[in-house]
């Protein structure tokens, strides 16, 4: 007897649910994309138990005809397809034909169904995988789909589910992400007896991230428009004009979270997790932003259907772009470019009263999930280790005597987390506060000899010399290699470094570069090289140890970065060593000169490293503070 034998319908739609159903999140994003393509507007998922013991989902879509909901539940049975040239431009969410056989087979399904066409519906019902009955019945048109015991005859996978808790949680975030890619359709989400997401149709994108996170979000987003870029295609030799275009909403480089979690991209309106977009996020944040830290990013970027193919993962949440870099290039050029425009300020986070819950939706998962802040890594001469070793800060005036003020209560203050405010009306756009003013702002003086204190129309800044020092240089640097004429000094004495056999073979690998970037070296014997020349405004106490930090930073980055990223980076670690430090005095004019460079920058926003530059205490936020309003 042979050994090949062909698998049974049962095995292979367990095996296929392996692939497609992973935990119950899934099955509620199968269900919601198949309510979503037959053109439901009203949506509703209840769940029991975290999903392990109850998946509902309910919609007002089209429905189906009593023979199609029995072919439902064939393997590869769609609506969605009728020929192979149709895999070349998918429209639909979607399309394999797999996800409904698939959770029957590891759950008990009960179907109902009704089409418009039809005056009475259908009821199909199957436990793992087997059909036990097949009725009429009456109802309005739409579909309810209700997945009980999920995993229940395939014990080694139910074993896999986490906590209740964790497993709600990816279903929360799913349904997030469903109701922000359509807003003009409503959404509930209910676990038990509890209400986590009850959101109606809104005309516009905005209105629904206010409905979803509030009004404390909203106002650290910046809108990106309506970005639109053309592609001419060759194929059998006729041209054709491909169109892509990115719409949503990017937080500013201050908005600093943990992990990915959010971050929302959508291709065609089909939720997605891709390689090449988050790797065009995090380009467009290079050098605003610690390398371990992520923005809140909602992207919609769409395109011809038969520019992305989607058929590449059983789940359907990867796909392959025909024009990769070009589609890379235009989504961080495009964020890049909005976000230089922009220029969003940092807020002094500023402690209030705690607010009653506003009855929004997620107030729990959207602050666990989505909205983890982070604290910046400070530069490698950031201020001491501890608060007790800064000296009393000091507000001194230039042109008078020094006043000494105690701000520690307003220094614990001002450390307090902010607490979010989802009341009031929706924010106007340009609620976000851009730092053009800088130009306009006038210097009051410093905070112990590393912060400047300035004044404008609309609040009190201050501003970290030291990284505000180093955006410019930064840019500088970068300007003068583009133009091919970077300043270097010539030491009096050669600098002799050591160096150890992997330093040895990254400084021939970036010889070039290092020479681009105004040093002037040549090896020196069998493992030593000789600096004569370093760029202008480094000390000569630190050409060493900018040296081996760029040789660190090539070994790190070169083989995953392309070459101007590896410059940025060296640029980066040549304007920190050059900036002036903290604990240096300024006088009047050149804290003035300081702010008006550092408003001629193209991201004033924050340090090559990621810092922020200048924190704004709104006139509001003042106002707010003395109960003026």
């Amino acid at each position: 007897m042979g050994k090949i034998r062909v698998l049974s319908d049962t095995v292979a739609n367990k095996i296929a649910a392996g692939e497609v159903v992973e935990r119950p999140a899934s099955v509620v994003k199968e269900l919601l994309e198949n309510s979503l393509d037959a053109g439901a507007t009203e949506l509703r998922i209840d769940i029991e138990s975290g999903g392990r013991h109850l998946i509902r989902v309910s919609d007002n879509g089209s429905g189906m005809l009593r023979d199609d909901a029995l072919l439902a539940f064939e393997r590869h049975a769609t609506s969605k397809l009728s020929d192979v040239r149709d895999l070349l431009s998918i429209a639909t969410l979607g399309f394999r034909g797999e996800a409904l056989p698939s959770i029957a087979s590891v759950s008990r399904l009960l179907l109902e169904t009704r089409s418009a066409e039809e005056t009475t519906g259908a009821t199909v019902e199957i436990a793992g995988g087997k059909l036990l009955s097949c009725d009429e019945r009456p109802g309005p048109p739409g579909t309810t789909i209700t997945v009980r015991d999920l995993f229940y005859n395939v014990p080694a996978r139910k074993k896999f589910l986490r906590s209740d808790q964790t497993e709600l949680a990816h279903i929360a975030s799913l349904a997030t992400h469903y109701s922000l890619a359509h807003p003009g359709k409503s959404f509930q989400l209910r676990h038990g007896a509890s209400e986590l997401l009850d959101v109606t149709p809104v005309e516009t994108l905005r209105e629904r991230v206010y409905q979803v996170f509030g009004n404390q979000t909203l106002e650290e987003l910046i809108d990106l428009d309506y970005v639109e870029r053309e592609l001419d295609v060759v194929e059998a030799e006729e041209r054709t004009r491909r169109v892509f275009a990115l719409r949503g909403f990017i937080s500013g480089p201050h908005v600093q979270k943990l992990n990915r979690n959010s971050i929302f991209l959508f291709v065609n309106g089909r939720l997605i997790r891709d390689r090449l977009l988050m790797h065009a996020l995090s380009s467009a944040y290079h050098n605003l932003m610690p390398p371990a830290c992520y923005p809140f990013a909602l992207l919609f970027l769409d395109c011809d259907c038969e520019e992305v193919d989607v058929n590449v993962h059983p789940s359907k949440t990867e796909v392959r772009f025909r024009h990769g870099s070009f589609v890379h290039d235009f989504v961080r050029d495009s964020i890049r470019d909005r976000l230089i425009a922009a220029r969003p300020a940092s807020g002094i986070p500023v402690s209030t009263a705690p607010q009653p819950a506003a009855g929004l939706p997620f107030s729990d998962f959207t602050q666990r999930i989505e909205n983890q802040q982070f604290e910046p890594m400070p530069d490698p001469d950031a201020v001491p280790e501890r608060i007790e070793d800064l000296p009393v800060f000091t507000l001194r005036n230039t042109a008078s005597a020094e006043p000494r003020f105690d701000f520690s209560e307003t220094a614990n203050a001002l450390a307090t987390a902010h607490i979010p405010d989802t009341h009031g009306p929706l924010p106007t756009v340009d609620t976000l506060q851009s730092l053009a003013v800088l130009s306009d702002l006038r210097p009051l003086g410093q905070i112990h000899d590393s912060f400047i204190v300035a004044a404008g129309r609309d609040g009190l800044w201050i501003i970290d010399q030291h990284v505000a020092h180093e955006r410019i240089l930064f840019e500088q640097v970068l300007r003068q290699q583009a133009e091919g004429r970077v300043e270097r000094q010539h030491l009096l004495m050669p600098i002799l470094l050591d160096l150890t056999p992997g330093q040895q073979i990254e400084y021939a690998r970036i010889a070039g570069e290092l020479e681009r970037a105004g040093f002037d070296s040549e090896p020196f014997g069998t493992r030593t090289i000789a600096v004569k020349a370093a760029p202008a405004g480094v000390g000569p106490g630190d050409v060493e140890k900018l040296v081996f930090e760029i040789l660190e930073i090539a070994e790190g980055e070169l083989p995953k970065v392309s070459v101007g990223d590896l410059r940025r980076s060296m640029a980066a670690s040549i304007a920190c060593r050059a900036a002036i430090k903290i604990n240096m005095r300024l006088d009047h004019s050149k804290m003035e000169w300081l702010l008006t460079q550092l408003a001629a920058t193209q991201c004033p926003m924050s340090c090559p490293h990621g810092r922020p530059i200048a924190l704004r205490y709104s006139t509001r936020d003042i106002l707010k503070s003395f109960h003026r309003i």
